[in-house]
């Protein structure tokens, strides 16, 4: 007996060693991508070892497949879902397009069709590194204000090269022109297009809407944008978007042959005409379209006369209609009327309308749905909806966002720097990352965006060159500057300057109560309990009895507010942050023989808020403090060398503090 299980075991152990010793050459010979079969099969194929081993085998691989599906699926879902939240830092390309809207070739399959349905992957709605185009018209003032929260919404989400087309008029142009040549934002390009040029073409149609003759130039953009351009996104300006701008660019891909325009429908009921009596909107399809959002395939638009075709329905309804109400919108509609085969509706998340009166709440059950938030009422950020504060908070974070955050490079689509942008990656290069003050050396390099005219305003240059631009809030007496001669002598004019420490403050309307403030103790001479002598030098016992501008002299570490003519020194762009930047401009005015004048009816008052970043870290941090010290050094090293002996008394007078 005990023979027979010892035999018995022996032929177990022997088995399991040759099953274990096949897997093993198995698994070599699997690296092999044809000689899976051809290594085993001659001497394995009839016998049961090799028939466990195969079903083993088969097993394994087909959980392998089973977990490269889940993976595939699971990889495509996060591309999908991630469409919609604000990147966290990885910035490349989605390995899959993902868009919610659903083409022909999606609706069209049999119940059979879905049911044999594989999971595999479908192939990406936009190409990595796929260039987008979108177009705006922009015009005034207000409007380059709302198209630059726009872009930086586009710009937050975007995971591919972007070209803005801009139409503009002169002052737009500007502004914008000189805000994305400083912005250096890496895969963007701009061009811009007069439209005064396409006025003409749009002059002739009556317009009520508040947007007046710019609100009918996106009906002329197949004749304004390059004729080798053959699609496009067209956006108002008082747009946000809360997805990358790929997803919306994928849908061209699932227009059918005939469509030319792809619209979201206008979720009020303004083209239904039962909005009060005698309501007689323009003609449309249903409750109509919304142009807030349009995908144009212009390259098709071109091919079947699109600027004849909207100039005939133009023509055909003014004769009844007299004039239009929303603009391009009623032609646009009016035009879809005629022939809806062209149109492609896109899913309503691509464009929430915001006005009052609107079903835009049924466009989504969750506010992470949303896609594209349109502001069309002349409310704006007051209009009605019960999700307005969402909506607000998003619309005032790409306000307020750091545009110079978002200059990063496309992972793995390399675009053609600009010279002034390789000028500055060089001078970033040369930096020592290990300096205490890199921080400091960087942030002086570091180029600013400017936005010009932040407000609209009239300007009409002096004939005697004493105009003046104010860059901060200040009360100015301008006869001054005539009396002393601004445009020829070298002089600092000296605004006073006082605080409080009082959030709500009547501002004083004249000198007089100014003073009468500052015995009662509602306003302090600016400082005066934390550093008097940035402002001692001032005077002011002396100024409340004076009548006419007084000089003073120079004093270590006075740093008072001035008004100088244009081409005065520039400030140090070593000193930011916290510390030194009017003390050194103040320095180098003195030692350029600067008359400091003390303005007799002139002050400024200094409003409590929140201590700031840099401040802190200057009171916090002995390394930033010792920093600055090393930045002071080496000022009065160049000083010196730029004014010799002359600037020598700056130096003692540091070496005495």
């Amino acid at each position: 007996m005990n023979l027979l299980c010892r035999g018995r075991l022996k032929l177990l152990v022997a088995s399991l060693t040759a099953i274990v010793l096949l897997t093993w050459l198995y698994l070599l010979a699997g690296n092999f991508e044809n000689g899976r079969s051809l290594l085993l099969a001659p001497c394995l194929s009839d016998t049961p070892a090799a028939r466990v081993l195969e079903h083993a085998v088969l097993e394994s691989r087909v959980r392998e497949v089973e977990e490269e599906n889940r993976q595939i699926r699971l990889q495509l879902s996060q591309s999908q879902g991630t469409a919609v939240q604000p990147p966290d830092g990885n910035y490349g390309n989605q390995q899959w397009g993902a868009s919610a809207d659903t083409g022909p070739e999606d609706g069209d399959n049999t119940a059979e069709e879905k049911n044999n349905h594989t999971e595999c992957p479908r192939s990406p709605s936009v190409q990595k590194c796929e260039l987008i185009h979108v177009a705006c018209v922009c015009a005034g003032h207000n409007a380059s204000r709302d198209v630059v929260t726009l872009v930086k919404s586009v710009l937050f989400h975007r995971r591919n090269p972007l070209h803005f087309h801009f139409i503009t008029d002169t002052v737009a142009n500007r502004i914008l022109s000189s805000l994305f040549q400083s912005w250096m934002v890496p895969s963007v390009q701009v061009s811009f297009y007069d439209a005064d040029e396409l006025k003409s073409e749009v002059s002739w149609i009556p317009n009520k809407h508040y947007s007046g003759i710019y609100g009918l130039m996106k009906l002329t953009l197949t004749k304004a944008l390059p004729s080798d351009l053959s699609k496009v996104i067209v956006l108002d300006t008082d747009i946000t978007f809360a997805t990358d701008i790929a997803e919306l660019w994928g849908i061209f891909r699932k227009f059918t042959d005939k469509q030319v325009i792809g619209l979201v429908e206008n979720q009020s009921d303004w083209y239904l005409g039962n909005l009060w009596k005698n309501h007689k909107p323009w003609p449309a399809l249903g409750r109509g379209f919304n142009t807030g959002v349009i995908l144009l395939y212009l390259e098709r638009l071109r091919r079947i006369g699109w600027e004849q075709m909207w100039r005939l329905t133009a023509e055909r309804e003014l004769m009844s209609m007299l004039s239009t109400s929303l603009a391009d919108q009623d032609i646009f509609n009016a035009f879809i009327k005629q022939n809806p085969v062209l149109v492609h509706q896109l899913p309503c998340f691509w464009n929430v309308q915001l006005s009052d009166h609107t079903r835009s709440e049924q466009c989504y059950t969750e506010v992470s749905d949303l896609k594209v938030i349109h502001w069309n009422s002349p409310k704006k950020l007051r209009v009605k909806n019960k999700h307005v504060e969402f909506f607000r908070n998003l619309y005032l974070t790409f306000l307020e966002y750091d545009g110079n955050l978002l200059r990063r490079e496309l992972f793995g689509c390399p675009s053609q720097a600009s010279p002034d942008s390789v000028q500055l990656q060089t001078a970033l290069e040369e930096l020592d990352e290990d300096d205490q003050c890199y921080d400091f050396r960087r942030e002086r390099l570091t180029v600013h965006r400017v936005h010009l005219y932040f407000l609209q305003y009239e300007y009409t240059p002096t004939e005697d060159d004493t105009d003046i631009t104010l860059v901060a809030q200040l009360s100015m007496d301008r006869k001054s500057v005539v009396q002393l001669d601004m445009a020829h002598a070298k002089k600092a004019l000296v605004v006073p300057a006082f605080e409080t420490l009082r959030y709500r403050l009547s501002f004083p309307k004249s000198k007089a109560e100014l003073l009468s403030m500052l015995d009662m103790g509602s306003l302090y001479t600016f400082r005066y309990h934390v550093w008097p002598k940035g402002h001692a030098p001032t005077n002011y016992a002396k100024w409340r009895t004076a009548t006419t501008p007084y000089k003073v002299e120079w004093e270590p570490d006075f740093e008072p507010y001035v008004v100088v003519r244009r081409d005065c020194p520039e400030y140090d762009q070593r000193f930011v942050g916290f510390g030194w930047n009017k003390v050194s401009h103040i320095m180098e005015l003195d030692a350029q023989e600067y008359d400091l004048m003390v303005l007799p009816n002139a002050f400024m008052i200094h409003m409590p808020h929140a201590p700031s970043f840099d401040i802190s870290k200057f009171r916090s941090s002995s390394s930033y403090r010792n920093c600055l010290n090393t930045l002071k050094d080496e000022f009065h090293q160049d000083l010196s060398r730029k004014y010799g002996s002359a600037a020598l008394k700056y130096l003692t007078a540091q070496r005495n503090m």
